[in-house]
């Protein structure tokens, strides 16, 4: 006999019965892909940003790390998709403030919570906008801009492929009584070739999206939408100075969400994975020229900085006179 023998039935029925009510091993994570959905299309400033993190989480774990672009809508169909994906941390929404924090102040009804519905992981930084404007338009500076624009009521159009950058143009078009007229567009990458193509002539366009432009002058550059210089635009001024509007400043920002109920440890992992990238000093030089500013905020601070946003947008549409749709 080689002193093996099977177990009485009721023994065996108690060891299976056992091993069942064990909990499996969690898995590490990750252990398989993960989907980035990215609010805006191709080519748009949460685009570039994504990607970048994206190739660094991948390299960091191993795992695939694939984005996602679900353009449109001012990103409430990529916020809607992660905010019903399952809680795993293997689908993440890679956003701006204008799925967090503009739409719940432009839109009276929108099909997710920005609160409720996600778990905060992480911010990448907050990035100036830039005002430029189409070759053709004869105006050298924000005070040509504004003479322009007084000139010709309402014969300007601005370009626009986010809340974020609609907001701000209509901020300035309040505090300077000028008019403009609104066409949007699915994304700030798009908006921008129809400015370099002369079919709208102004644009508040995020940094990321507008430099290559400016470098290659295909645009030109007028004002930066922040308080203070930004290092790749040396010499282009603020709004604030430049239009004559003390205390106009906007900012847009990228973030990181997981769906709500997604663990505690999953989130913590991923944030400080996305902290250790952003200290790389290449990509956090790439950053600071075009004027991001790099957080390190933990998951709490993040939703803390969410709140404050959406009372700060609330407050600037007020003044800018803009009612929820």
């Amino acid at each position: 006999m080689n002193g093996w023998a099977p177990l009485p039935r009721r023994a065996a029925a108690a060891l299976l019965l056992g091993a069942a009510a064990r909990p499996a091993r969690a898995e590490t994570y990750p252990a398989r892909p993960i989907r980035l959905i990215v609010a805006f299309g191709p080519g748009s400033g949460s685009d570039v940003r994504a990607r970048l993190y994206a190739d660094r989480l991948a390299a960091a774990w191993g795992q695939p790390v694939v984005v996602d672009n679900r353009g449109g809508g001012s990103g409430i169909l990529a916020a809607e998709a992660v905010a019903r994906a399952r809680p795993d941390g293997y689908t993440l929404l890679f956003t701006s403030n204008t799925t967090h924090a503009a739409n719940p102040v432009l839109f009276r009804r929108l099909p997710y919570d920005p609160v409720a519905d996600f778990a905060p992981v992480a911010l990448i930084g907050r990035t100036p906008l830039v005002v430029v404007v189409s070759n053709d338009l004869p105006v050298r500076d924000m005070a040509g801009l504004i003479a322009h624009a007084r000139a010709h009521p309402g014969a300007l159009n601005y370009a626009s492929g986010n809340t974020s950058s609609h907001l701000a143009a209509e901020m300035f078009k309040a505090g300077t009584g000028v008019s403009m007229t609104y066409v949007s567009y699915r994304s700030n990458a798009q908006a921008i070739l129809d400015v370099i193509a002369g079919a709208a002539q102004v644009m508040f366009s995020d940094a990321v999206v507008a430099l290559p432009q400016i470098r290659q002058g295909r645009v030109r550059a007028l004002a930066v939408t922040v308080d203070a210089a930004v290092p790749a635009l040396p010499g282009v001024p603020t709004v604030a100075g430049a239009a004559g509007l003390p205390g106009y400043a906007v900012a847009s920002w990228s973030a990181i969400f997981a769906p709500a109920g997604t663990p505690a440890e999953i989130v913590a992992r991923l944030n400080a994975e996305v902290i250790a990238i952003g200290r790389e000093p290449g990509l956090r030089a790439r950053m600071t020229e075009e004027g991001t500013i790099p957080s390190e905020l933990p998951p709490e601070g993040v939703a803390g900085f969410v709140a404050q946003e959406v009372e700060r947008w609330r407050e600037a549409a007020r003044q800018a006179g803009i009612e929820p749709q």
